[in-house]
């Protein structure tokens, strides 16, 4: 803040755990996951262990929740990875990681308003209603800047219904088909190790994961939590569990419905109209009138999730001087970074218009080549998250060895995998096979090590500025991972999550 700047207002504290776990699993978008990625999965992945790639990717989440966990507790459940990686991994890797994570969200954001403009545009025309999907994104748009730019509480109660609705037509889906098959409609072969390991396993694991992201922003919101040290973990966990666990079962049962033998076939056909064909068949041409109202309603809550997170992104970078200081502004009465949530809503717009005029699909090259991106740099931020916990060792952090070491370490070698598998397969993620698309992996490491190399040199120039970076999320007691950093002061963190 520079001198003769009025502070500004604190936070308000509203948003409890049940409403930060609906903001994680709006940005998760379960219905859009079942609708959009397991029918792809069923067909060029492994079929019927579509499943249990879900179970395994739930399971590694889970890991790395524990670590996040920790890092939630010392940073006052702030800061997400930028201040996650800087408490383990020090100055110039988080800065590098909170440039990455602005660019991820803000792609993922805009490639969901793709998606979001594509959809609802079908949908009103399955039912006589022409808008074009340029109109589709602008009224959505139009929503999502309303709501960003008020109190986070209002947000997180509009996204707890739309969640609860989601959710409830695919269990009202889910008790349809095990009423209709009993056991049989989940098939024991979904979890065979010669089923789950088969052909196209790099691909299911690849979309299972792509799957729960924005499940980790509960630690953006410490600031506006009640108690934000106990929440934001417990939010954490609870998402985790909670979407592996839906999606497990969901896609289980949705192979039960069609038949074991028959899932890459089915699938391979039907691709995006599966889940609107199953609901028809079990819950009436009413149950999928409703599957395509809630997938656009799913679409705008994780629209408005990812929004919200990459403005709080926004909003610490720009309180470090990494980003213009206005966007870490809020605003007087509602608390909120109202100029950031301007700021996103108008990156979103002009987006829609270039690939408008340039005559792109909003679904094909938008929304794949965007939200592909964006999910690559946010595991990518994991995977550093992950090994930034290991990290707090050799800063005299006193951890157990399961909680800080052998699960924090399990967690980094599934989410490395993924990025390995998203990057070779970002041709199967995006739909593209070459051009501007095929390279866009690369923004990733780019963003990163330019911030590494922008903090080193801020380091040698403005030695002061450069120890005031992180200051508001690492934990006192850590100092800093730098080799200059004085000698830590040993901290003990809780043994029970």
């Amino acid at each position: 803040m520079t001198a003769g700047t009025p502070p500004s207002p604190s936070p308000t504290r509203s948003l409890t755990t049940s409403y930060i776990v609906f903001m994680i699993v709006a940005a998760a978008a379960p219905l859009s996951a079942m609708v959009g990625t397991v029918p792809l999965a069923f067909a060029i992945g492994t079929a019927e262990g579509v499943p249990a790639a879900f179970a395994f990717a739930g399971v590694i989440l889970v890991c790395f929740s524990v670590g996040y966990a920790i890092s939630a507790r010392r940073t006052g459940g702030s800061g997400g990875f930028y201040a996650s990686i800087a408490d383990g991994l020090g100055r110039p890797t988080a800065v590098g990681g909170g440039w990455t994570a602005i660019v991820s969200y803000n792609c993922a954001t805009i490639g969901l308003v793709g998606a979001l403009g594509y959809f609802t545009s079908l949908v009103l025309s399955d039912h006589g209603v022409h808008l074009s999907w340029e109109w589709s994104c602008a009224v959505g748009l139009v929503l999502v800047a309303v709501l960003g730019y008020r109190d986070i509480a209002i947000s997180a109660r509009v996204l707890a219904v739309l969640m609860l609705a989601e959710i409830g037509i695919l269990a009202a889906l889910d008790v349809a088909v095990l009423v209709r098959h009993g056991v049989h409609a989940l098939p024991g072969t979904s979890f065979s190790w010669h089923t789950a390991t088969g052909p196209g396993v790099g691909i299911s694991l690849m979309f299972a994961f792509v799957s729960f992201i924005g499940f980790e922003s509960a630690a953006l919101y410490g600031k506006e939590a009640k108690t934000p040290g106990r929440s934001v973990p417990r939010a954490t966990y609870i998402a985790a569990v909670l979407i592996a666990s839906f999606y497990a079962l969901t896609s289980w049962e949705a192979v039960g419905a069609i038949g074991s033998g028959r899932v890459r076939e089915t699938a391979g056909k039907q691709l995006g109209d599966l889940f609107f064909n199953l609901g028809d068949e079990y819950l009436g041409p009413t149950g999928s009138t409703v599957l395509q109202i809630m997938l656009c309603s799913s679409l705008f809550a994780a629209t408005l999730a990812l929004h919200s997170a990459a403005n709080r992104y926004a909003q610490v970078l720009a309180d470090d001087g990494l980003l213009p200081r206005f966007l870490g502004r809020l605003h007087p009465k509602h608390s909120s970074p109202h100029l950031a949530s301007v700021v996103q809503v108008v990156v979103c717009a002009a987006a829609v218009v270039a690939f408008a005029i340039g005559g792109l699909d909003p679904y094909a090259n938008m929304t794949t080549s965007m939200l592909g991106l964006g999910t690559l740099g946010i595991v990518f931020l994991q995977a550093l998250a992950a090994l930034s916990t290991v990290a707090l060792r050799r800063k005299g952090v006193r951890l157990g060895w399961w909680q800080g070491t052998v699960m924090p370490l399990l967690a980094f070698a599934g989410l490395a995998a993924t990025v390995y598998l998203v990057v070779g397969n970002f041709d199967v993620l995006t739909g593209a096979t070459g051009g501007v698309v095929a390279q866009l992996p690369w923004l990733i490491p780019l963003m990163a090590v330019l911030g590494v190399l922008w903090t080193l040199r801020l380091r040698s120039v403005d030695a002061e500025r450069y120890r005031a970076l992180a200051t508001a999320h690492v934990a006192p007691s850590t100092g800093d991972a730098d080799a200059d950093a004085p000698a830590p002061t040993p901290a003990t963190v809780s043994e029970t999550a």
